[in-house]
């Protein structure tokens, strides 16, 4: 796993999702983000695989970006096309899968855990608290 930091798009996986998006015609670009969704609530109490759920929290990064107190995605990691506007009712999902990655069985929970991942933890926590008040 290349992660470099613990920001959404601090790692290898989310890097390479930027691309996918930026490649999505404008009116596909939320239904990316709504796959990596429901990619992740999909695995209901399966083992999550990371590589999920860095896209999922990628996707929330750019969904939160758009609601009141979100911040803008800036690294150059995210996609380089601005999105246009996102439906609200990609939300509910966003913080559904947010949960699931904080969530046993949760490979990159896991990992982070290995590394006192506190900080990365409160990172995901502010994405959801930003998603779930809007």
């Amino acid at each position: 796993m290349g992660t470099w930091d613990i920001g959404p798009f601090d790692n290898d996986t989310a890097a390479d999702f930027s691309y996918r998006v930026d490649e999505a015609p404008v009116e596909k670009k939320s239904e990316v983000l709504r796959t990596a969704f429901r990619e992740v609530i999909e695995t209901g109490d399966e083992y999550l695989d990371a590589d999920l759920a860095d896209e999922a929290i990628a996707s929330a990064a750019l969904l939160a970006a758009q609601c009141p107190g979100g911040e803008p995605v800036t690294t150059s990691y995210g996609p380089k096309d601005p999105l246009p506007p996102l439906p609200g009712d990609l939300r509910p999902e966003a913080v559904a899968a947010l949960d699931r990655i904080l969530t046993e069985p949760s490979e990159l929970l896991e990992l982070w855990e290995e590394s006192d991942g506190e900080e990365w933890k409160a990172e995901v926590r502010k994405l959801r608290a930003v998603l779930a008040g809007a």
